[in-house]
């Protein structure tokens, strides 16, 4: 998944900087390269499809070719089967991923996750980074970042000029979905949501979303309010990632639905206001939460009693549920001083 794809690319820079002379490789999901595309740290990226990787032949056959590129180190981020089937190939001088009791005996180091995180950046990205301390290298807090060039930044510019929208006003980018139902706050009140940002704001509003869920984009733009719907560009849209990250960076904020478009626009340095899905762990994803350029929501915020575990994950079947008692007004509350820094 996106995020999973950028929290883990830090590491790549920590790297860098402890082994100057060294080649690093990417071994990444085919559909997520655009994401770290032209990143600095980065020599070579290994592309694998996902398909391939549920097929045993494939995956055995894959593992093979690793195992001829003799790596020295490999940090197996991943950790499922699939991943220690081409580390156990792999024959490296080290191995390194979490702790697992059905892998140890792949592994040179085994580390613990985390479930607790002190600093700013986040419990996901403060466990990748633990997966660098059996190398000599120290956590520190960096920041995933998405490395644009100026023609794409340019080329964006110039397609929102064309399509009416106002550079100069603020810009707004709704996460209208998440990647499935149970991360996707429910269509008619994130239609309330997008008309109280543009009561509050007067701003223009992109929506963000899949191009097979442009359907259930079209519900929210038709729960919106008719005022609410003036200051809407729908069909301004990117055609691919890079077109999407390309305009985002020209946004004023990115609001909605937790998730990969989220992580995005903290990696373009963009604020964003994320509602978090019900299931999934605030500490672990609230990226770099400052409650000014970075804010966010959960249900367990304003109703915790409702949750009596800490493995949210059981929560996931209720999703529908729990989301319907997560109400507009509560979200309503939580923007209204984050939306002040952009009147």
């Amino acid at each position: 998944m996106i995020g999973d794809v950028l929290t883990s690319s830090i590491l790549f820079e920590a790297l860098r900087t402890q082994y100057k002379g060294a080649t690093l490789h990417y071994l990444i999901n085919q559909n997520t390269v655009a994401v770290v595309e032209n990143n600095p740290y980065i020599d070579e990226f290994i592309i694998v499809s996902p398909k391939d990787l549920k097929n045993l032949y494939k995956l055995v056959r894959f593992a093979k070719v690793i195992r001829n590129a003799q790596y020295d180190i490999i940090i197996d981020v991943y950790s499922k089967l699939s991943s220690h089937i081409i580390t156990a190939f792999s024959k490296a001088k080290i191995k390194i991923s979490y702790y697992k009791k059905h892998s140890l005996w792949i592994y040179d180091h085994n580390i613990k996750r985390g479930h607790h995180s002190s600093v700013q950046n986040g419990l996901e990205i403060h466990n990748r980074l633990k997966l660098l301390k059996p190398l000599g290298i120290e956590e520190t807090i960096p920041v995933p970042k998405i490395y644009l060039n100026d023609k794409e930044i340019a080329s964006a510019q110039q397609y929102l000029i064309n399509q009416g929208v106002d550079l100069n006003s603020p810009l707004f980018m709704i996460s209208v979905l998440g990647s499935d139902p149970s991360k996707t706050y429910p269509l008619m009140y994130m239609a309330k949501i997008v008309d109280y940002i543009v009561a509050e704001t007067h701003g223009q509003i992109l929506f963000n979303y899949n191009p097979n869920q442009k359907s259930d984009a079209k519900l929210v733009y038709d729960f919106c309010e008719e005022q609410t719907k003036k200051h809407i560009y729908f069909d301004v849209f990117g055609k691919s990632l890079r077109e999407f990250l390309a305009i985002t960076k020209h946004c004023t904020a990115l609001m909605g639905n937790e998730g990969g478009a989220i992580n995005m626009a903290k990696a373009l340095d963009i604020p964003t206001f994320s509602i978090f899905s019900p299931w999934i762990n605030k500490e672990g994803w609230d990226l770099f939460k400052d409650q000014k350029k970075h804010d966010s929501i959960h249900l367990i915020d304003v109703k915790p009693n409702l949750f009596q575990t800490n493995t949210l994950k059981t929560y996931k079947s209720k999703s529908k549920f729990l989301y319907n008692l997560f109400s507009p007004q509560y979200v309503k509350k939580a923007l209204s001083q984050y939306l002040e820094q952009f009147k």
